[in-house]
């Protein structure tokens, strides 16, 4: 047996080979072991009929919300696992689930259903493979390919044409020409997709180590889901901060950042709303006052089209919105927009402004880098230090205040934020006798 399997799904190929019935692992599993990487779920198909299966596992806990389509989850120690009986598939009117299935014997038919070739192969306990369509040798090369003629299969369920680009940036993988034709050819089938689930696939996309080169060849795929990048995908600029169009700076600062869906997101979008705000001088210089909140209304309704969660779709629009900022590299400056943004929020700001940079002149970018790094070491020596940007890091709180003879309510807060004002203008230091005489002095004024 290889020792990569856990001992769950062992348990359960033993047990239906064990009632005279064939069991493997098969699709992502397989696929996950060939690449030497950890697979996540184990999937494991078997000639057993789903009555078969459950009378192999009575006793055991086991799942049947998946019966209609010939699946029984078992939870086993590590895991639930899904097995299905080997089955082919009805056609799909709905464009994700097939309108019936009819179970067969023989594992070939199974495996032909299947999205692309490297998902499309089985292993039993011995690690012995069933490869019908040559999967292994795709994972080998780094081929995504669909199983069988490519339009059937993105035809079948729309969201494939996400899925094939989510492998291909995550993996490395180039597609095979004729899928490759196919994605373009058949992405008006995402419009039938539930906009959840290419959320899901957008963020596995963007965070994959290709993710530049997968938006590079495949821009009209994504303005399916999301038309408003049209306009970015053919925007010329011309202006002598940049070398490249709206699309090609994009993706340069997309490939620039952090694997960080957040942070993908934001660079993916920062400029979207350039576009709409393009003028032209009388020297032929192009410029967009005003792109980065338009841009930020865009993100937004974007996000929102696709079920992004509040804070993450509230995080990339203000990340759109403040990215084309000036921040000047001063303490008392850096101190307020750790304030106004939170640690955080911040610190990706500036992973968006060195992205932004990264994508735009080489000569025109050296300085900006440099500020930036200048930027990151002050606020990072401020945070260590322990400097105050914020309420809760004054050296008194509402207690001292009302102790020094305010009245508790708005007073309160309207003194306290009068105090953080000072300290981060660097008008007092956050010591709390300098702040309890401050205190003193406000209340002396407003009596008078």
């Amino acid at each position: 047996m290889r020792a990569d399997i856990p001992a769950g799904a062992e348990r359960i190929l033993r047990t239906l080979t064990g009632a005279g019935f064939e069991a493997y692992l098969v699709g992502g599993c397989v696929r996950d072991l060939l690449r030497g990487a950890p697979p996540h779920d184990w999937d494991i198909c078997t000639s057993a009929l789903p009555e078969e299966t459950e009378a192999c596992f009575a006793g055991r806990r086991i799942i049947k919300s998946g019966l209609k389509y010939g699946t029984v989850t078992v939870l086993e120690a590590g895991g639930p696992y899904e097995i299905t009986t080997y089955r082919t598939e009805g056609p799909y009117s709905d464009s994700r689930r097939p309108d019936f299935v009819r179970f067969v014997p023989d594992l070939g038919q199974d495996l032909a259903r299947r999205d692309f070739t490297m998902n499309a192969a089985a292993m039993d306990l011995e690690g012995n493979l069933r490869d019908p369509f040559h999967g292994a040798e795709d994972i080998r090369t780094g081929v995504i390919r669909c199983v069988g003629e490519p339009a059937q299969r993105f035809r079948e369920d729309g969201l494939r044409v996400m899925r094939a680009l989510r492998f291909a940036a995550a993996f490395g993988y180039e597609i095979e020409t004729g899928t490759a034709q196919a994605v373009h050819e058949n992405r008006a089938m995402l419009d039938k997709v539930a906009a959840e689930r290419i959320n899901v696939e957008l963020c596995g996309l963007l965070a994959g180590q290709s993710a530049g080169e997968i938006l590079r060849r495949y821009p009209d795929v994504l303005c399916q889901f999301w038309p408003e990048l049209g306009p970015l995908v053919s925007l010329e600029q011309h202006t002598p901060w940049h070398c490249w169009g709206g699309w090609e700076h994009t993706i340069h600062a997309v490939e620039a950042i952090p694997a960080d869906v957040t942070l993908r997101l934001a660079a993916l979008l920062h400029d979207v709303g350039k576009p709409y705000c393009k003028s032209t001088d009388g020297q032929g210089i192009d410029h967009f006052y005003g792109h980065p909140a338009a841009g930020a209304e865009l993100a937004n309704g974007m996000l929102r089209a696709l079920k992004f969660d509040n804070a993450t779709r509230k995080r990339v629009a203000k990340l759109v919105e403040r990215h084309d900022a000036q921040i000047a590299p001063q303490g008392r400056v850096i101190r307020r927009w750790l304030n106004r943004m939170g640690a955080e929020a911040f610190f990706q700001l500036l992973e968006l402004k060195r992205a932004d940079a990264m994508g735009q002149a080489p000569e025109k970018a050296a300085g900006r880098l440099a500020e930036l790094t200048e930027i990151r070491a002050e606020a990072e020596r401020a945070i260590a230090e322990g400097q105050c940007f914020a309420l809760k890091d004054l050296a008194v709180d509402g207690r001292d205040v009302i102790a020094a003879g305010a009245s508790p309510g708005p007073e309160v807060g309207r003194i306290l934020n009068a105090l953080l004002e000072r300290v981060l203008g660097g008008g007092a230091a956050n010591e709390r006798g300098a702040l309890l005489g401050l205190v003193e002095r406000m209340l002396t004024e407003d009596r008078r």
